[in-house]
């Protein structure tokens, strides 16, 4: 895997990556660009030739119109899990869409580098028989293989292992980790956490990073932690119900146990979100990023929604950051009360 800076920020891809090939990844066009990298102009004529080595600083620019220049956001570290490093802090699956196409479209409209797929016969083929990998970008996309349908910690292990030698047979990055989920019953969707807990031990101790499906149980949470996932993941609320955030007290809980002392440490609200405002919510709450499938796949309009989960896990992020002012009784008026007219008699 090739790890390089892209215009300040870090990226990984498939080894060896030619500019050209760089560039048509990214959906860009090379006539309208310019590329350098470590500081050198490298002239389209060698695009096809000139490969791209680890570590190397790469920017692509263009042309835009002059005039005002818009206010720059205030910078954001990258998203961080184990040996991952992501800017959209907005994962999205792969399930429940009417065709390949859209799922296209409305991942690419979600801006998510990180896709879900669950590591099962019936989940790579479709209804007409197409293989799901054939519609996903892998030079542009990390797979998640998830576990999803396992019912004890063995059928949970056993299905990573088969998804880490899928993808390491695919060159995707994705091989090294896995979305962990050990479910206690058809009816609820809610994890065992006796289960999940020892196969996050097991796998853990077998290399991969573990980000690890839960309830909003801090204790658990905590213990998950302890036991090596380098990511907690609580739910919202169960899986695919769109009720978003039924218990915020509990998931803040979860952040300050698992945040204690560490700061960086990744959570990840992972089910139950039915909107952009739930998204929002889980953002601003302090949570590192949301991962969700249905909100998107079931909504009337997936590719609007896809939009709209974007912006709304943009904003709550940035909300976060800035400080949202604390809440009041009373009213506390916002124009100067000083210098005010005086009133007739």
């Amino acid at each position: 895997m090739l790890r390089i800076t892209l215009n300040s920020e870090p990226r990984s891809f498939p080894a060896p990556l030619p500019v050209a090939e760089l560039l048509r990844a990214l959906g860009r066009d090379p006539k309208k660009l310019a590329v350098e990298v470590n500081r050198a102009v490298v002239p389209r004529a060698q695009h096809e030739t000139h490969t791209l080595a680890d570590g190397d600083e790469v920017e692509i620019v263009t042309l835009v119109g002059g005039g005002q220049p818009h206010a720059d956001l205030p910078a954001d570290k990258p998203l961080t899990i184990g040996k991952f490093t992501f800017r959209s802090r907005l994962f999205t699956g792969t399930g429940k869409y009417e065709s390949n196409a859209l799922m296209q479209q409305c991942l690419a409209a979600s801006g998510c580098e990180v896709t879900t797929v669950a590591v099962r016969r019936d989940r790579l083929i479709d209804k007409d028989g197409n293989n799901l990998l054939d519609s996903l970008d892998l030079t542009a996309l990390t797979i998640l293989p998830n576990t999803a349908g396992c019912f004890s910690a063995d059928d949970a292990i056993r299905h990573a292992r088969l998804a880490r030698e899928l993808l390491m047979n695919l060159e995707n990055p994705g091989a090294g980790w896995v979305k962990l989920e050990c479910l206690a019953d058809k009816r609820t969707l809610l994890p065992d956490p006796i289960d999940t807990l020892k196969a996050t031990e097991i796998l853990v101790k077998e290399g991969f990073t573990v980000l690890v499906y839960t309830s909003d149980d801090p204790v658990l949470a905590k213990r998950l932690k302890e036991a090596g996932a380098a990511s907690v993941m609580p739910a919202g609320s169960p899986i695919g119900s769109g009720q978003g955030i039924l218990n915020p007290n509990n998931i803040s809980i979860c952040l300050e146990y698992l945040k204690e002392n560490d700061p960086d440490y990744p959570v990840i609200v992972d089910a139950g979100v039915g909107t952009a405002s739930d998204v929002s919510a889980a953002m601003e709450l302090g949570c590192d990023g949301v991962l969700l499938n249905t909100a998107i796949a079931g909504a009337q309009d997936p590719l609007r929604m896809a939009w709209a989960m974007r912006h709304a896990t943009e904003a709550g992020r940035l909300a976060y950051l800035a400080g949202r002012i604390p809440k009041k009784l009373y009213a506390n008026a916002s124009s100067p009360t000083e210098g005010l007219i005086r009133p007739s008699h």
